[in-house]
């Protein structure tokens, strides 16, 4: 019998006596990413879930059922500790395909950080759009609901097979992002039930998710998928859900891969065309003066000053329409952008 089958077994049979969660780890205390446990237990108590007063680290870690003397249970430490139980790989290619990657990157650590570092990375990658409301307001609207990656993340550190020796993953393609985790989706059942919200719960890891459900990270429900599905509805992105043999991946399409125009999407189109030519004037208007892209990035509102330079500054220079003050050396560190005036016609 192969190994990952007998252990399935065995989970099946008594999933408290042989959980992978309630085994004593070797951390301790000592271990433990204080700002990620405080950030937490702030989380839990403003959320109402957590009502008891004590703060100190050991006696909260008793209440929640994570911690045998002064060492934690492999929930706790997973939960936690900035040690080698998780292990979180991130990757963008430069294709649709898993060949050429242009940034690759590998993280260990607790899941309340390591969610964090896999959220803030897909908001770097994403596209965003701007709109401009009354009195030059500006929303900044990402191509993929925030709430539902944050729930696609939480979920699969949540629901993963933490004894596999796998690396939860996420990845990056032109046209879409994937969020895996490893530990295939529960046997008889299907993600379209789960949305369907006719499924009850099926916990791989209790203590764990008990745990984020104070926080208000999970819920405890089976609503995860069907949040995720209904985000992305009312956002226009479409996603999938695949089932692999040893994993089970959130897949988001970007948005410049939709395969169908309906009216609505040719409204929204009409109206990111508009915010980028409003969005460029005001690049324009700002560059009168000569301006560093570092300026206009942080100017403008946006963070990624290299992003930003490939997605609008280069598109006005290649436009004719703004310059650069050393255009023999574009590199330049002293190199600015001035708008180009237009001669009067005759």
């Amino acid at each position: 019998m192969e190994q990952d089958i007998y252990d399935e077994m065995i989970r099946k049979r008594d999933n408290v006596k042989y959980s992978w969660e309630r085994q004593v780890s070797e951390y301790t205390l000592q271990d433990i990413d204080k700002n990620a446990f405080d950030t937490y237990l702030q989380k839990a108590k403003d959320a109402g879930r957590i009502s008891f007063e004590e703060t100190d680290v050991k006696t909260v870690l008793n209440k929640l059922e994570l911690i045998q003397g002064d060492h934690l249970l492999n929930a706790g430490a997973a939960l936690f500790c900035n040690c080698g139980i998780n292990e979180l790989q991130m990757a963008k290619f430069a294709t649709n395909e898993r060949l050429t990657f242009t940034d690759i990157r590998r993280f260990t650590g607790s899941i309340m950080e390591l969610s964090k570092k896999a959220e803030q990375y897909i908001i770097d990658a994403m596209d965003w759009r701007v709109e401009i409301g009354s009195g030059l307001s500006r929303k900044e609207i990402p191509e993929i609901p925030l709430d539902a990656i944050r729930e696609a993340i939480i979920n699969s550190f949540g629901h993963k097979i933490f004894d596999s020796g796998q690396s939860n993953e996420v990845a990056i393609f032109k046209d879409r992002i994937e969020i895996y985790n490893p530990g295939a989706f529960p046997t008889g059942v299907s993600p379209e039930k789960f949305i369907e919200g006719n499924e009850r719960p099926v916990r791989r890891n209790p203590l764990i998710t008990r745990t984020l459900y104070y926080s208000k990270d999970m819920e405890s429900f089976a609503t995860g998928l069907k949040r995720i599905y209904t985000a992305c509805k009312a956002a226009g992105c479409r996603v999938e859900f695949g089932q692999q043999a040893y994993g089970f991946a959130v897949i988001f399409y970007r948005r410049n891969t939709s395969t169908q125009d309906s009216p609505q999407d040719s409204t929204q189109d009409k109206h990111q065309d508009n915010t980028q030519d409003s969005l460029q004037n005001r690049i324009l208007e700002y560059c009168k003066v000569p301006r560093s892209k570092k300026e206009i990035t942080v100017y403008m509102g946006y963070k990624d000053v290299k992003s930003f330079a490939k997605r609008y500054l280069k598109p006005l220079c290649e436009a004719g329409e703004l310059q650069m003050t050393i255009p023999d050396r574009p590199s330049s560190r002293n190199q600015k952008y001035v708008t180009v005036e237009k001669k009067e016609e005759k």
